[in-house]
């Protein structure tokens, strides 16, 4: 079919008709047709001369017809470069294994068969998922059978995206330099085989393609509930997989775990791809995505609500008070919780033989500190990574394997990220969500409530309050402006601000991982402990008072990031003191350090 395209710009012309050539689903060349008509070329060349680019995460994005989005042409291309990939990672004469997974979003049953086709045409042993799955069973079930994973998920993201998610051995998320040896492989693998698009392999299972669901199943209850309580309780949970693949695993779950069965948002059970009844499926958001949850909880007496995001590996937590008020949890909050539980239960359970030092937390570099406090106080071992799992992930591992005797107990990410215990090397909201069931009926048959026992720990090892949140941003270069003036303070590099307001508030430690500077680390001749990066600038300004603030360009939204906590002594029991201390802090932060005004930001509008 000839296809007709003029739009004054030769490079793009042709990639269009590239594009369109090599394409083969009519739904996406239809919207491609219309854009084309459209002749909106600015748009044209943001979908066409770009591509989605290879990362640590995969690929993740909107979509719909060109290059820069996620379609069937995109995704055969992206399975052709790493199948290239992980033939050159294997030995000769071995067959690869490959995992592969997807969740309830649209195409990505049919993304996960095309990335199945190629890899079986590539002569790789396959395990298709013969259902939706949670993010975590890839993970896990990539270290329990395979040597890659993917998973087709965008996870918490609006329902127009979709993204493509790609784990090494022992189930860890890819990281660097294995995404830019991908990357390039991809580039070298851009014309789409005809087997490519041939689906007739993946139609039934068979000695190639086989089905893992069971094999995972079994393997990942059988070493996750193992524990010291009896459980039994009258508690009620309350539960949403908003409109997610969570409520069969969650109910299985609680099964396994000896929890009484969870109460569902029957509005919110089933996988639907078109969110419904959320403007966003992101239990990040709060009480605009609790509502139903809410309603649900309160007309079966419930006093806990757990909900996990669409691919299950995240979970939300809230509690009703004595005064009918629910409190959501934030992701700090609920690390401090389940934190202070593993120790508790690893301690109870080996008695005589606990040894903390053997024992490991984790935490990414804009979470609370609370685990790190804690391990000064009990003897256990805490370290921090860069954001994300697949820094936590690749550390716990790299743990495990420095000594057999190591133990990562638990590792956070303060957007509501858990990773209990180290079955799964990622961050896993069905565990997560049995943990903290757990928890609460433990503290229930004592009387005790999840935010009593928050209170405790605040009092044990001191209050760490945590504020955080972002200005938008839609310039990239205003974040070189704002990092460059922080780190050039004096007009020198490495020198920063001394203080806020006027002296008021001094700062006594700064860690620059755009410079590679932290202040704390004399001995390393001032070398950060963390990767450095001038693409993804982050500054942390640590006060006299215990303020942490860090200062962090988002790598994938146009925000600039705050994440602030003042970490007080155990003495200290004045919050409303400290509260106001922490807002004119982030204030003077905000208009000192960021200067809004100056730099063109925005204040979101929650």
């Amino acid at each position: 079919m000839e296809i007709k395209v003029n739009t004054g710009n030769q490079e793009l012309d042709g990639k269009i008709k590239e594009w369109m050539y090599w394409n083969r689903n009519e739904k996406f060349r239809s919207e491609a047709t219309f854009l084309i008509k459209e002749g909106n070329v600015k748009i044209l060349e943001k979908l066409f001369l770009k591509r989605l680019s290879f990362g640590t995460a995969g690929i993740r994005g909107r979509m719909g017809p060109g290059y820069a989005q996620m379609n069937d042409l995109v995704i055969i291309q992206t399975s052709q470069g790493l199948l290239k990939w992980i033939q050159g990672k294997t030995a000769i004469g071995s067959q690869p294994k490959v995992i592969i997974g997807y969740d309830g979003r649209h195409n990505s049953y049919r993304f996960a068969q095309l990335v199945s086709n190629v890899f079986l045409n590539g002569g790789c042993k396959v395990w298709l998922f013969s259902k939706i799955v949670p993010t975590p069973f890839v993970s896990f079930g990539t270290a329990l059978l395979g040597d890659l994973g993917i998973m087709i998920t965008a996870s918490h993201n609006p329902k127009e995206d979709n993204g493509y998610k790609v784990y090494w051995k022992h189930g860890v998320q890819i990281n660097s330099p294995f995404d830019k040896e991908i990357e390039k492989c991809i580039q070298e693998c851009l014309l789409p085989l005809d087997t490519s698009w041939d689906l007739s392999s993946t139609e039934s299972y068979n000695e190639s393609l086989l089905d893992p669901l069971n094999e995972v199943t079994v393997a990942y209850h059988s070493k996750l509930w193992e524990g010291p309580f009896d459980p039994d309780s009258s508690i009620e949970i309350t539960y949403t997989a908003m409109h997610g693949v969570g409520y069969p695993y969650i109910v299985e779950a609680f099964e396994h775990a000896k929890l009484k069965p969870v109460i569902p948002v029957e509005e919110q059970i089933l996988p639907d791809p078109e969110f419904p009844t959320v403007k966003f499926p992101n239990p990040e958001e709060g009480k605009s995505c609790l509502n139903l949850s809410i309603e649900t909880a309160n007309r079966h007496g419930s006093s806990i609500i757990l909900a996990n995001d669409p691919d299950a590996d995240r979970l939300a937590v809230a509690e009703k008070s004595v005064d009918g008020h629910w409190k959501i949890f934030n992701g700090n909050e609920i690390g401090a919780l389940l934190g202070w539980w593993c120790f508790m239960v690893e301690k109870l359970r080996l008695e005589r033989d606990f040894d903390p030092t053997k024992l490991y937390f984790l935490s990414s570099a804009v979470s609370s500190k609370i685990l790190k406090t804690m391990s000064q106080a009990e003897g256990f071992n805490f370290e921090e990574t860069l954001t994300g799992f697949k820094w936590l992930g690749k550390r716990s591992l790299e743990l495990s394997m420095e000594n057999e005797g190591n133990t990562v107990l638990f590792a956070f990410e303060e957007a509501i990220g858990f990773m209990c215990g180290n079955v799964v090397l990622d961050k896993d909201g069905i565990s997560a969500a049995v943990c903290v069931a757990k928890l609460a009926t433990w503290l229930n048959k004592q009387g005790l409530t999840l935010q009593d026992q928050l209170n405790i720990i605040y009092d044990t090892y001191g209050k760490h309050l945590t504020n955080n949140s972002y200005l938008i941003c839609e310039d990239p270069a205003v974040y070189k402006t704002i990092f460059h003036r922080l780190n050039h303070f004096t007009g020198s590099p490495k020198t920063y601000p001394e203080s806020i307001l006027n002296g008021k508030y001094t700062v006594k430690n700064v860690r620059d991982l755009v410079l590679g500077y932290d202040t704390t680390r004399e001995q390393h001749d001032y070398k950060p402990n963390l990767p450095i990066s001038s693409s993804s600038p982050m500054i942390t300004f640590t006060f006299t008072n215990g303020l942490v603030a860090t200062l962090r360009a988002s790598g994938t939204e146009p925000k600039l990031k705050y994440y602030t906590e003042l970490c007080a002594h155990p003495d200290e029991k004045d919050v409303a003191a400290l509260l106001n201390t922490q807002t004119e802090m982030i204030e003077a932060i905000i208009n000192e350090f960021l200067q809004p005004e100056q730099n063109g930001l925005k204040y979101r509008n929650c």
